[in-house]
């Protein structure tokens, strides 16, 4: 089972999932240009931008529950470059000082062991990302990461959205790199590789899919999908 719901912290989803059955089961998460944190069996754990589908295998019965930030604001709160942490889950502790991780840790614990776990444990995530916001020096250009990813969104060449940041082209890659993981080709593909997929899911014949989110044609974004996620379109949906 999995849920999510708007956080209170900005552009960020608060998520709890469940693995179900009794075998050990698999799950593809999907690159979306994010970076989560997530408490999984009494750890924390850092996911970072992912460039293709991230097979997870699930004991039966874990619990997770996990903050997700949007493109852009994960540096922000880990304090280091997303590329650094490209296609990795990594321990919250080689991050952080040892202190505040054991700090946040210790925190969690205390709250997965309540009733109303997912909620309390969400609450102690969303209360620390919102604290480091506050406090962090600023890693990352707001404006630029905005301007990006609205850019990306509908499908400007990285050229044009270079020229209405006022920032070459190369020095935009690595603004991007420091952002998002990846520059701003392979977020563009990630993004619209997404909104094609949650329209799949909605019941949108492939064909107006691949029209609608600016594919030339159904083979491109079978190609796409395939690409991004390891599987086909028609097995995702599945």
């Amino acid at each position: 089972m999995y849920r999510e719901r708007a956080s209170r912290v900005p552009d960020a989803v608060l998520w709890w999932s469940t693995s179900p059955g009794s075998a050990v089961g698999e799950r593809r998460v999907l690159p979306d240009g994010c970076m989560d944190v997530i408490w999984a069996d009494g750890a924390l754990l850092v996911a970072g931008p992912d460039t293709a589908a991230h097979v997870v295998t699930d004991r039966p019965g874990a619990r997770y529950v996990g903050l997700r930030f949007g493109p852009g604001t994960g540096p922000m709160i880990f304090g280091v470059p997303a590329h650094e942490l490209r296609d990795q889950r990594v321990p919250l502790a080689d991050l952080w000082p040892g202190a505040e991780a054991r700090r946040l840790t210790e925190r969690a614990g205390e709250a997965a062991e309540v009733a109303d776990a997912a909620g309390r444990l969400g609450a102690v995530l969303e209360e620390e990302a919102a604290r480091r916001l506050g406090t962090a020096p600023r890693r990352v250009d707001a404006a630029l990461v905005g301007a990006v990813v609205e850019g990306v969104r509908a499908g400007l060449p990285v050229a044009r959205i270079a020229a209405d940041t006022g920032v070459g082209e190369r020095r935009l890659h690595r603004r991007c790199l420091d952002a998002f993981g990846y520059g701003p080709r392979t977020l563009g593909r990630i993004l619209r590789m997404n909104r094609a997929v949650d329209l799949a899911r909605e019941g949108t014949p492939p064909a107006t899919v691949a029209a609608v989110t600016g594919y030339a044609d159904q083979a491109h974004l079978s190609r796409e999908v395939r690409s991004l996620t390891g599987v086909t379109l028609g097995a995702l949906i599945r």
